[in-house]
């Protein structure tokens, strides 16, 4: 039994989902960490935005200016945090894209099929034109 999982495990599909899984998570951290600390502040300095205080209030009883306060007063529909998520995953995508692509240019092209052989020379032709008329 032991032996049977073991040449099941050890198959390429399943180590290489494996490791797949494990570079996704800490790649999913640096892209958090590049979307956090980089690419945020920068659209909050040219947009004068900063997308985490983003909500729009449910109720009348909500007047605060920040996401924090406001949750404590009452409902609020926080989209300030989707938006993040969104361009965290687009810059995923994208990178994610180049990374399959370059991978795809490195892969062999499958070899060409042959060229058909040339057809014959007329010098060849005659040849075994000769030839077939001397068996006759």
């Amino acid at each position: 039994m032991l032996k049977e999982f073991r040449d099941f495990a050890m198959r390429g599909n399943v180590v290489d989902l494996a490791v797949a899984v494990v570079i996704g998570a800490a790649f999913k951290q640096i892209i958090d960490a590049v979307v956090n600390d980089l690419i945020m502040p920068i659209i909050g300095i040219f947009g004068k935005a900063d997308f985490t205080n983003f909500f729009l209030p449910l109720s009348s009883a909500v007047n605060a200016t920040n996401l924090v306060d406001a949750r404590k007063q009452g409902g609020v529909l926080a989209y300030g945090d989707f938006v993040t998520v969104a361009i965290n995953f687009l810059i995923v995508a994208a990178a994610l894209f180049l990374i399959v692509k370059a991978i795809n240019s490195m892969k062999k092209a499958p070899p060409a099929e042959p060229a058909a052989p040339p057809p014959p020379s007329p010098e060849v032709v005659l040849l075994t034109e000769i030839r077939d008329a001397l068996k006759k």
